[in-house]
Parts: C-alpha cells; sequence; structure tokens
C-alpha cells in the first residue's frame, strides 16, 4: 500500500488543487507528482528516508507531500513561520535527507545552521532566495517519474511535531497505515465526493489540515482551494467565489465571522458541510453561526496522535458543545484514574482504539509506553458522556489544576471569563501557593475599547462557578500565545 495512491482513479480533467493564480487537475498533479518522485529517487530519497517541507499551503507543499510518499519516505512538515532555533532542533531530530522550502519558509529556513544537517535542501523560493546552495525547482521537475513504493501500512508516513499527551514537544510517527484508516473512517462519517470544493486554509503543517483537509478531499476526488492566511474582509468573497461547499476552520476562525455583523445571511448559502476542531468551539458561537447563517459547524474531536480524528457531532445528532460519537471503526472509553469505566455523566479519561493510532514517539520508548497502554491511546482528555452516548470534553488532564484538593478544569473557568461581554479571550492556568497547593490565574485580551477591571471580572466568576475555582489573580494583555491552528498555548503562559 502507499497513502500517496488517494490521488489515483479520479478523471484526468477533474480540478484537483486552485490557488491564488492558478489551479490543476488530478491528471496534471499526477504528473508532477510522478515527476518530482523520481527526482527525490534520483536524489537518494528512498523507503526509510526522510523529506522536511517548509512550505506555506502551496502546491509545492501538496506536490512534495505526495511525491515523498510515494518514494517511501517519511514526511516531515514544519511549520515556515517558526523562529530558526525553533527549526533548527526539530530538524536535528529528524535528520531529514532532503528538505524542501518555498517562498513562505525562506527567511526561517536562512537561520538555520545547514552545516549540522547533512541533507540536500530543494528550493521554490523565488530565484532561491535566502536559500544558498539549493538545487532549484526546475532541476527536480521534467525526468523521468519513478514507480510508488509499496510499503506496509506500518511503514511511517508522517513525522509530526506535538506536545504530546504530555511534556516537550516530541515527533509522533503517523503510519501510512494509521492515516489511511483515519480518512477512511472519516468517509464513513463524513463523506467528500468530486462535486465538493473543500477550503485548504488550516495549515497542513498541522494534521487537521494534512489529513482531515487535505487528505479527506484529494481522497475523495474534491477541489481543495489553497490559502495560506485568513483574510476577514476577503474570506465571504473567496467562499463564495469558489463556490466553497466544505468549510473547515478552528474556533478563532468562527469567532471571527461571529462577530462580523457585515456579513450578509446568506453568505454560506453554498456550504454543505462546516466543520471545527483543534481546540473546544466556544458554545456561544456555535449558536450564533447558526442562529445568523443556518450553519451547524460540526465539532470534531482528536489529537496528532490519532491521525488525527476521534469523534465528530454532525447531521441528525449535532448538538452544540458535543464532539458527537466516535467514527465507524474508532472504539472510546472513558476511565478513572484507576483505569476503570465511570458511571454514565461522570468525566473520564478518554481512551482511543483503532487503526488510527499512531506507531509511538520517535526514537522515545519511554514517552510512547506512557500514553499506549495495551493497543489504548491514553489521550490525556477528560470528557463526559450523556444519556444518548454523545461526548462532550471537559479538559485536558494535563492541564488540571488542583486547588486544596479539589479539581478546576480550566476550560471551565475559561468559559465563565469568556461569558463576561468585555472579554475576548481568557486562558488559565495554576500557580504555586503557599496556602492552596495552587492557586488560579487567568490570562484575559478584552474587545477592542471595552474596559474591565480584576475585582469586577473576578466577581462575575464568582457568580458562575465555585469559589474554589475563581482566578485569585487576572493579568490583562493585549493578546495571547496561539498555536498554529488557533488553540491558546496555556503552557507559554506563567
Amino acid at each position: 500500500m502507499n497513502l500517496a495512491a488517494i490521488v489515483d482513479g479520479h478523471p484526468d480533467g477533474a480540478t484537483a488543487l486552485r490557488w491564488s493564480g492558478g489551479s490543476c487537475t488530478y491528471g496534471e498533479l499526477r504528473h508532477r507528482v510522478a515527476s518530482l518522485r523520481g527526482a527525490l529517487v534520483r536524489n537518494g530519497t528512498a523507503p526509510g528516508g526522510r523529506v522536511a517541507l517548509l512550505c506555506a499551503n502551496s502546491p509545492t507543499f501538496v506536490e512534495t507531500w505526495l511525491a515523498a510518499l510515494g518514494a517511501g519516505a517519511s514526511v516531515v512538515p514544519l511549520n515556515p513561520a517558526s523562529p530558526a532555533a525553533e527549526l533548527q532542533r526539530e530538524l536535528e531530530v529528524v535528520q531529514p535527507g532532503v528538505v524542501v522550502v518555498d517562498e513562505a519558509g525562506a527567511a526561517a529556513w536562512a537561520g538555520v545552521d545547514a552545516g549540522r544537517l547533512r541533507c540536500l535542501v530543494a528550493t521554490w523560493a523565488a530565484d532561491g532566495a535566502g536559500v544558498a546552495g539549493a538545487v532549484r525547482s526546475s532541476e527536480l521537475h521534467g525526468g523521468a517519474p519513478a514507480p510508488v513504493a509499496d510499503v506496509p501500512p506500518s511503514a511511517p508516513a508522517a513525522l509530526l511535531f506535538t506536545s504530546g499527551t504530555a511534556g516537550a514537544p516530541k515527533a509522533a510517527v503517523l503510519t501510512h497505515g494509521s492515516l489511511s484508516a483515519n480518512l477512511d473512517q472519516l468517509a464513513g462519517a463524513v463523506p467528500l465526493g468530486p462535486d465538493d470544493v473543500v477550503l485548504g486554509l488550516l495549515p497542513m503543517f498541522h494534521v487537521f489540515g494534512l489529513n482531515v483537509v487535505l487528505g479527506c478531499a484529494l481522497r475523495g476526488g474534491a477541489a481543495t482551494v489553497l490559502e495560506q492566511r485568513f483574510d476577514p474582509d476577503a474570506f465571504v468573497g473567496s467562499v463564495q467565489a469558489h463556490g466553497i461547499t466544505v468549510l473547515p476552520g478552528a474556533p478563532p476562525l468562527w469567532a471571527a465571522v461571529a462577530r462580523d455583523a457585515s456579513i450578509p445571511a446568506d453568505a454560506f448559502a453554498g456550504v454543505r458541510l462546516a466543520l471545527t476542531g483543534a481546540a473546544k468551539m466556544p458554545e456561544a458561537v456555535s449558536r450564533a453561526i447558526h442562529d445568523r447563517f443556518g450553519l451547524a459547524v460540526a465539532e470534531g474531536y482528536g489529537l496528532t496522535e490519532a491521525s488525527p480524528v476521534v469523534s465528530v457531532s454532525h447531521g441528525a445528532r449535532w448538538k452544540v458543545g458535543s464532539i458527537g460519537r466516535p467514527l465507524p471503526g474508532v472504539e472510546v472509553r472513558l476511565v478513572d484514574e484507576d483505569g476503570s469505566a465511570v458511571e454514565q455523566g461522570d468525566p473520564g479519561e478518554v481512551w482511543v482504539r483503532g487503526a488510527n493510532v499512531f506507531a509511538g514517539y520517535l526514537d522515545d520508548d519511554e514517552a510512547t509506553s506512557r500514553v499506549l497502554v495495551d493497543g489504548w491511546l491514553r489521550t490525556g482528555d477528560v470528557a463526559v458522556a450523556d444519556g444518548d452516548g454523545d461526548l462532550a470534553i471537559v479538559d485536558r488532564r494535563k492541564d488540571l489544576i488542583i486547588v486544596s484538593g479539589f479539581n478546576v478544569y480550566p476550560a471551565e473557568v475559561e468559559a465563565a471569563i469568556e461569558s463576561h461581554p468585555a472579554v475576548a479571550l481568557a486562558a488559565v492556568v495554576g500557580a504555586p501557593d503557599e496556602r492552596t497547593g495552587e492557586a488560579v490565574v487567568a490570562h484575559v485580551v478584552l474587545r477592542a475599547g471595552e474596559r474591565l477591571d480584576e475585582e469586577a471580572l473576578i466577581a462575575h466568576c464568582r457568580g458562575l462557578v465555585a469559589r474554589y475555582k475563581c482566578p485569585v489573580s487576572v493579568r490583562f494583555a493585549a493578546s495571547l500565545p496561539l498555536g498554529g491552528t488557533g488553540k491558546v498555548l496555556r503552557r507559554a503562559l506563567s
């Protein structure tokens, strides 16, 4: 098998990709991928090798992703906006044989000490800008193609850096089998077809953009519109101009849409499927989108280690605040600290089992053994199930704050804070406290033009949650640190 085969079987003339200033059909995409695959093989890429991508959402990313997979290599998608020091650490962990850089990644690559890496550098940057000594893209296209490598399902396909279910960032090993399985599982719940046009805005160096957006679209023969950044002023026009039918977005995108009073009620009339994930979707945003535009945004739950989707709330089972039920072929257990099943309605850690579960963390058996137990993936996330069997995430176990022996889940406190009309965004973390062990500290961003003091916000929280859950201090900020998909990085707060 080979995951790269997802582009096979679609009509040659069907549109595969669109981007600013261009497009290509599935026939053209297969031809370019085969040519690039041949160039990679001639330059030493073989099964077991590694190819790093320092690219934005672009044809370069898609072609190289498929070509490297087809050659049997593991692909390492990296954030082209990362600081050079972070890229240096990640590249030294994976030791790629090839690094592919486009214009978006050229500046970051310029700060990397390439002398500490033994690799071929290929650039699609204009005139090789910022990439000294690199092989030009023209040298990697136009040659003889190479056959697709037949690899076992257990062969690594992608190495994706993640903080994991706990601890420092590490490379999760996703296999051809796990990624393919999740595409099949997703197709059973939210199928895409050749009449669909999918917005490819979520970054493809992240597993949500990589497998849920790009992978599902290519598997289904849909067209993917590649966009590199969210432009609020152009967003609705782009959706309408391209005839978008499948609209995936992280919660901050949907929150921005909900806030924009200028968007007409029929703006998304052509969208048949709206999706969100990667972070908890605020219930107020879901309701606002539904009431105003008639869109029931399907909230999914997953993690990199599950390739990534575990469950989704969609169709007749759509409920505000719910992540739905597990995908077909995915098993979920909710367990207590002893690993025993919890009673219905009680919170429990989510354990996941299925062909979509990853192989482990690269060169880290200890970390792998902590999260893979008897075939189950221990996610570190806490959820509850309602009477219908639908799940709702309570919070991350690793972010748990313990105040005087009582558990405080940050998401609950954040929801209370964000219910204040002056608050745009909040993140809650624990701080050492001599009296209670830990104390709740809130980091808050106010809406433009709003004023609010610490005492008033704490008083607001006291009306919504138990006193021990309320913040003891509030730190107002202009912004909070966000990851690539808009999730607040609590670990970056102190």
